[in-house]
Order: C-alpha cells, then structure tokens, then sequence
C-alpha cells in the first residue's frame, strides 16, 4: 500500500506553511513597506536618502491573522493541486507518438497549479488585506496592529475581499511559472544524482532536492512576476480607505433618504475606485517604469528561502506522516 491520505497532505501543508510564516515573515513585512506610497514619509531619511529603523520595526506585525488563514488555505492549495493534478495526468489521452500524453507534462502541472491557487486566493485574501496593513502600522502603538486594523473594517467587513482579484492576479502566473519549472528541475536533480550513484533515498535528501528546486524556480517567478506584486499590495493598503468611505458614503446616503445602493458583493456603489491599470499607470507616473520593479531583490531572496522551505517541509512531512503509518510514498506520488 502507498500513497498519502487527505489528511497527509492537509497536515504537511499546514506544518510547511507555519514554518515558512515565522520564519521569513520578516523579509515579506520589509518589502511591504518598501512597496507602499508612504514608503519614502515614514520609512526614508530626509536627509540621508537612507532607510531608517523604522524600516525594521514591528516586522513580526499581522503574523497572526496568516498563520490562522493560511493553514486552512495551504491545505485546500495542496489537496487541490494533487488531486487535479492525478486527474489530468489520469485522463490525458496517450499516442503511439506522445506515451506520456498528448498534452505535455508542464501544461497539467500549470493548470493544476491555477486552479489550487484560485480556491486557496478565496481563503487567504482577508488575512493578506489584514496583514498588509497591519504591516504599516506604526511600531510600538499600544494597541495591537491587527486589532487596529481589524477595526477599520467593522463598518465593512466584506473590503477584506476587496484584493482578491489582485492577489489571485499575482499567484496565478507565479504558481502557473513556478510548479512546471519546479518540477522540470527536481527530475533533473534527481536523475543527475542518479546517473552518478549518488542516491541515498532518505527524507532529508527529497526535502533537500524539493526546497532547492521549488526555491530556483520560485525567485524567477517571483522576479517576473513583481510588478503585479507591487500593484496587489497598492490595492490591499488601500482596502482600509475604501472601507471608510464606503461607510461614510453610505452612513450619509441613509441621512439624505438615498437608496444605499450596492454591488453583487453587498458593496456600495461608490464611484472613482482605481482599477488595476491606473494604479499600475500610478506608480509609473511617480516612480518611472523601476516604480513597478519596487522590492524586486527582496520579494526574490524571499521567495527562495520560502518556496524552498515552503515546498521541502511539504514534502518531507508527506514521506514522514506515510512512514509512521508504514506505508510508502512513490516518487512519482511526490509533487
């Protein structure tokens, strides 16, 4: 008997997830100031031009509310990308000319990856949109950051989806580029140390050969991927204004005897909200085409140790959980 169990899966998900989540949330508060319009008022020395400490205060600020989201959310990104991922491999039709399959390998593992992403995106845009402001917010205030914000959004809770559409226009490219070169490297790894008997088939090497791969693969996604990052991060730090006056427009709408129309996501119908595309027009216009590069370095040296992390411990608890069982997971049963 082989293979892991739902629960495997949901459980090394969740375990990678809180392990990367404490230890390179730091390096993703940095590049969120780094990225924001206020960065240059409360991060910049006037005098200097140079970073000041306040740049590294507080990095810990809003950890909590992704820890609690993206435990649930890792899980259903894992269990939805192995189980689709079996499908397609599944039914993909086979020819004399294509034994593997008709369509390539790389384009199930891409598909399988966006659709894992678009239902992990639904879970964790309210903690991203929470944790992002709560990132902003002045270090030492006597209250809580996550409180704090969490209180801007009382009046409307539902603005905590309001970066959906950005975060999953993010990931999407990024796992649709990362998991097909994820996986074209790991096989390559792997059949190299093969060739030359250097194969020992114990947890630590798979975890090793998965967190190099994942962590190459992950900072070019991540490097091409940046100025969507930068305009998903506008767009979040945003959320809390638009909640407050969508409130307000709303508070003063109900005085004045007004309908209070709302959208089909129970939001007020407020005119002058910014799409995508003039906040990435935005950001050329104050910053020049390098505005949208903003973070670029970090968000890669952050996706390494991260996607490596990430996607090594993913692995290694999979193989672990199975043995406790007595069971063993086959190499083609791995990501």
């Amino acid at each position: 008997m082989s293979g892991n169990t739902n629960t495997d899966i949901l459980l090394a998900g969740a375990i990678a997830a809180f392990t990367v989540d404490l230890l390179v949330y730091p390096l993703d508060t940095i590049k969120t100031r780094i990225q924001s319009p206020d960065y240059a008022r409360f991060y910049v020395n006037t005098a200097t031009q140079k970073p000041n400490p306040a740049l590294f205060r507080g990095v810990y600020q809003g950890v909590g509310s992704v820890i609690i989201a993206t435990l649930p959310s890792s899980g259903a990104f894992f269990t939805t990308y192995e189980r689709t991922k079996a499908l397609l491999t599944r039914v993909n039709p086979s020819t004399a000319a294509h034994p593997n399959g008709l369509v390539p390998t790389p384009v199930l593992h891409a598909t399988a990856s966006s659709l894992a992403e678009l239902v992990s995106c639904a879970i964790l845009t309210p903690a991203e949109v929470i944790k992002q402001n709560a990132q902003m917010v002045k270090a030492g205030s006597p209250t809580n950051a996550t409180i704090q914000t969490l209180a801007k959004f009382r009046s409307n809770p539902l603005s905590l989806w309001r970066g959906y559409t950005a975060l999953a226009g993010r990931n999407l490219p990024f796992t649709a580029l990362q998991f097909p070169m994820f996986e074209r490297l790991k096989e390559g790894i792997k059949e190299y140390r093969k060739q030359r008997g250097l194969t020992r088939g114990t947890i630590f090497e798979s975890g090793m050969i998965t967190a190099v791969s994942a962590g190459s693969a992950g900072t070019i996604a991540a490097v091409i991927t940046t100025p969507v990052d930068v305009v998903k991060t506008r767009i979040m730090l945003a959320a809390v204004d638009d909640a407050g006056k969508e409130s307000s427009s709303a508070s003063k709408s109900a005085k004045a005897g007004g309908s209070g129309l709302v959208d089909a996501f129970g939001k007020s119908e407020q005119k002058g909200k910014k799409s995508a595309w003039d906040i990435g027009k935005e950001i050329v216009n104050e910053k020049g085409l390098k505005g949208l590069w903003r973070g670029g370095a970090l968000r890669g040296i952050w996706t390494f140790v991260g996607s490596g992390l990430y996607l090594g411990v993913y692995e290694s608890g999979r193989v672990y959980l199975a043995g406790r069982r007595g069971e063993h997971v086959n190499e083609d049963e791995l990501l």
